[in-house]
């Protein structure tokens, strides 16, 4: 590796102020504690465009006693889509039930670099269960669908492409490139962390960086050529990966009951 890429998530003053009044809002009127509250999209993925929305990620417990019901409540907090703000997030309960899937998605959340809440005991806990019970290969299937599809759909057969779209498309396929290097490593959130960590070649990333700087620059929809080195990259990575999905594995009930402890441990709860 010739250069490192560097990237310094900047969540303006008064736009991390409305987040944690609105956070506040969320506490309070469903009466939930977070476990995390995280930026999710492109401000934490590391290409940001200058009109970005917000995106905030939460996952929530609440009192032992609302889980002992008869009728299962809605795992889910959904706020209306408004202005800049894009904020949602999953009980604790659902959230380790994909976890043992495993949903590349909570990995992601638990790595981002960009904390607005984080309850650093629990979160290590999410994060140790995950490093012990996932395998960073489970992980693949998921980014090489996220990934194809948004080739399929916006790039393939086009001459010109929206540059928030070649990233969408990028991050993945680096996912993939990380899995092949570290087998024992769960791939990082951050579009610099991935690079930095896997083996893209010096011309690669100057061509990489070149887009960077065009869609810090640019608008949500701003748009450029194809390049034909990231075309190549993208298509050698989706078709290793095409060849190399894992085999469902059964859960063990160990790691179910693991699994069982820990949610009962985060949400406060004691056995009588």
């Amino acid at each position: 590796m010739t250069s490192a890429f560097t990237f310094v998530p900047d969540i303006p003053a008064d736009k991390e102020a409305v987040i944690q009044s609105q956070l506040s809002e969320i506490e309070r009127d469903y009466n939930v504690r977070f476990l995390f509250a995280i930026e999710s999209g492109s401000r934490a993925w590391g290409f940001p465009s200058p009109d970005s929305d917000f995106d905030v990620r939460f996952v929530y417990a609440r009192a032992p006693s609302w889980y002992l019901s008869l009728k299962p409540g809605r795992d889910v907090i959904e706020l209306p889509l408004k202005d800049d703000w894009d904020i949602n997030g999953w009980d604790i309960q659902k959230a380790i039930t994909l976890l043992l899937k495993p949903n590349p998605v909570l990995l992601e959340w638990l790595s981002s670099p960009i904390h607005y809440r984080w309850d650093a005991p629990a979160c290590k806990r999410l994060r140790a269960f995950a490093d012990d019970y996932v395998r960073p290969i489970d992980c693949l299937t998921h980014y090489f669908h996220l990934a194809r599809n948004t080739w399929t759909r916006n790039i393939q057969g086009e001459t010109e492409v929206n540059l928030k779209k070649y990233f969408y498309v990028l991050r993945p396929v680096l996912a993939i490139r990380w899995v092949r290097a570290h087998p024992d490593r769960l791939p990082p959130m951050n579009f610099q962390d991935l690079i930095n960590g896997t083996d893209v070649d010096a011309a690669l990333q100057d061509r990489i960086s070149d887009l960077l700087r065009a869609k810090a620059h640019a608008s949500e929809v701003g748009a450029g050529a194809r390049i034909d080195a990231v075309d190549s990259f993208i298509t050698a990575e989706l078709d290793w990966a095409s060849q190399n999905f894992p085999k469902k594995q059964t859960l063990k009930e160990s790691t179910r009951e693991d699994a069982n402890q820990l949610f009962r441990d985060l949400i406060g709860y004691k056995a009588l």
